[in-house]
C-alpha cells in the first residue's frame, strides 16, 4: 500500500494554511508520500476555509482534503471562538470520534506513517504515531510546556501577581506577568486549561514539530530538547523545520492589491520605506492612530501603513480621512501610501524598497522579516506577541516599542516616541539594525541548505516515520 501522512489542523483558517505549508514542505523533499488533510470547520469560518481549500485543490499539489461530518450539536458563536471560550473547545472535541473513523478509513488503502495535529489537550486513541505541529516559536512552546510546573509554584493567577514579579521559564529571559498571552493570565480561563493539559498529551506523542530554526531561538530550543521544560516527565523529540512563511497569493491576495502596492514600491529608492502592518486583529485606538500619523509625518521617512478601524467597532467601515488627522493624507501623499485593513505583507517585505518593518510580532510576521532580512521594530498587541518581543530583544537585540506602562497596562505611545523609533529603525538615529537583520537572513537560508539544521530536522522526522514501520 502507498505511504501516507494525515494532517489535522485546528479549526481556523490560519491553522489550515500552516498545515498546507507543512504538507508542501514534506512533498517538496519526499514527493512519493501521499498527504490527506482532515477538515473540521467552525460554521462561522466555513467560507474562508472553503475558499482557501478550493484554491489549493486547483493547483497540481498532490494534497487531498477530507471534510469531517459536522457534529449534530449546536456550534458556538463567533464570540466564543474568538475569545477561546469553553464552548469552542468542547465543540472541537466532538470531532474526535469522526477523526478516528477517518484514520481507520484511510488506513484501509494506505500505510499511514504519521498523524500530525495542531490541537492541544485532545488525546487520540490510535496506533498511528502522532506528532504535534506548533506553528509559533520555540519560546512560546517552552512557556506552555513549563506551565504545569510554574502553575504549582503559586496559588494565584499570573494576572494577580505584581507586574514586577519575574517569571522564570527555561530558555527564556525573565518574563513579567503582563508579557504572557492573555489566556494564560487567568488559570480559570478555558484556554489556560487547554494549554495546561498539553502535559497529559506529551506521553502519547512521537515528536513535536516547530516552525522555527536553531539560530533564531537557540536558548529555548536547547531548554526543550534537554527536557528542562518538563522536569518531571519525558520530552518527545523536537523537530525545528522553519522558517515556513506564506506568500500573498496563498493568503488570497487579489492581483489589484498586489499591483497597487508593488507599483508604488517600484518608484521608491532601495531600503527607503518603513512598512507598518499589525495583522488581522491589529487595531489601534483612535488616539493612537493619530499619534502614529503625527510620528510618521515628523520622521520624514517614506512609509506604507496598513490602517484598521479602531475598536470596539472594528468591523464598522470608516474612511481613512475620518480615522487620520485632518490633512495628513494630503501632506504625506508624495512619500506615503496608506492602505485600509489589509496588504500583501510577504510581497511587500520581499521588495527591495522596504528598509524597515513595524510589526505586531506575530510569529509569521517575525519569520517573514527574518527570511527577507528586513529590520524589525516590534510593537506587540495580543496573543503571544508580547512574549515574542521580549525574546527577540534578548536573542537579536531588538528593542520593542514601549507598549506597556510599569503596572502592565496598555497606554498610548506618543508621536515623539513613534518618530524616534522609526528613525532609529531606519538607521537615522543611533545604531541601525540592518547588519543583524542581514545576518539572520543568512542564517535562515543556511538552515535549509544540505546539512543545515532545518534540512536535517526534516530528514530525521521522515526517518522516524519509516522507523516506526520497520
Amino acid at each position: 500500500m502507498k505511504e501516507a501522512i494525515v494532517l489535522y489542523p485546528a479549526a481556523t483558517s490560519h491553522q489550515m494554511i500552516s498545515m498546507v505549508e507543512l504538507a508542501k514542505l514534506i512533498l517538496q523533499h519526499h514527493p512519493n508520500i501521499s498527504i490527506t488533510i482532515l477538515v473540521a470547520i467552525m460554521p462561522f469560518d466555513t467560507s474562508t476555509i472553503s475558499t482557501y481549500i478550493s484554491s489549493i485543490s486547483q493547483t497540481s499539489l498532490p494534497i487531498s482534503f477530507l471534510s469531517l461530518p459536522q457534529p449534530s450539536e449546536d456550534p458556538p458563536g463567533p464570540a466564543a471562538a474568538a475569545t477561546l471560550g469553553k464552548a469552542a473547545f468542547d465543540y472541537i472535541r466532538l470531532y474526535t470520534p469522526k477523526v478516528l473513523d477517518a484514520l481507520k478509513t484511510i488506513s484501509l488503502t494506505s500505510t499511514v506513517l504519521a498523524f500530525i495535529i495542531s490541537t492541544f489537550g485532545i488525546t487520540y486513541d490510535t496506533p498511528i504515531p502522532t506528532y504535534l505541529y506548533f506553528t509559533s516559536g520555540a519560546s512560546s512552546f517552552a512557556s506552555i510546556l513549563y506551565l504545569p510546573t510554574i502553575h504549582n509554584q503559586t496559588t494565584k493567577s499570573f494576572k494577580d501577581l505584581p507586574n514586577n514579579t519575574p517569571l522564570h521559564f527555561p530558555g527564556l529571559p525573565p518574563i513579567k506577568p503582563s508579557h504572557l498571552p492573555e489566556p494564560l493570565l487567568d488559570r480559570g480561563h478555558p484556554a489556560y486549561q487547554e494549554f495546561f493539559s498539553l502535559g497529559t498529551l506529551l506521553p502519547n506523542l512521537k515528536g513535536m514539530i516547530l516552525n522555527t530554526f536553531e539560530m533564531l531561538e537557540p536558548q529555548a530550543i536547547k531548554a526543550i530538547t534537554e527536557g528542562a521544560c518538563v522536569p518531571k516527565g519525558s520530552t518527545p523529540p523536537l523537530y525545528c523545520i522553519g522558517p515556513r512563511i506564506v506568500d500573498a497569493k496563498q493568503r488570497g491576495a487579489s492581483d489589484d492589491a498586489l499591483s497597487k502596492c508593488l507599483l508604488w514600491l517600484d518608484k521608491q529608492p532601495s531600503q527607503s520605506v518603513v512598512f507598518l502592518c499589525f495583522g488581522r486583529k491589529g487595531a489601534f485606538s483612535a488616539p493612537q492612530l493619530k499619534e502614529i500619523a503625527f510620528g510618521l509625518e515628523r520622521s520624514k521617512q517614506r512609509f506604507m501603513w496598513v490602517v484598521r478601524n479602531p475598536p470596539p467597532n472594528s468591523d464598522t467601515e470608516r474612511g481613512l480621512e475620518e480615522l487620520l488627522p485632518e490633512g495628513f493624507l494630503k501632506r504625506t501623499k508624495e512619500r506615503g501610501l496608506v492602505l485600509k485593513s489589509w496588504a500583501p505583507q510577504a510581497a511587500i517585505l520581499s521588495h527591495q524598497a522596504v528598509g524597515g518593518f513595524v510589526t505586531h510580532c506575530g510569529w509569521n510576521s517575525v519569520l517573514e522579516a527574518v527570511t527577507y532580512g528586513v529590520p524589525m521594530l516590534p510593537w506587540p498587541l495580543y496573543a503571544e506577541q508580547r512574549l515574542n518581543s521580549v525574546v527577540l530583544a534578548e536573542e537579536i537585540k531588538l528593542t520593542p516599542m514601549p507598549f506597556l506602562t510599569e503596572d502592565g497596562k496598555g497606554g498610548v505611545v506618543s508621536s515623539e516616541e513613534v518618530e524616534r523609533k522609526v528613525r532609529e529603525l531606519m538607521g537615522l538615529e543611533g545604531k541601525g539594525f540592518r547588519e543583524s537583520s542581514s545576518m539572520m537572513k543568512i542564517m535562515a537560508m543556511a538552515a535549509w541548505t544540505n546539512g543545515g539544521s532545518s534540512f536535517t530536522a526534516l530528514s530525521k522526522l521522515v526517518a522516524s516515520w519509516k522507523q516506526e514501520q520497520s
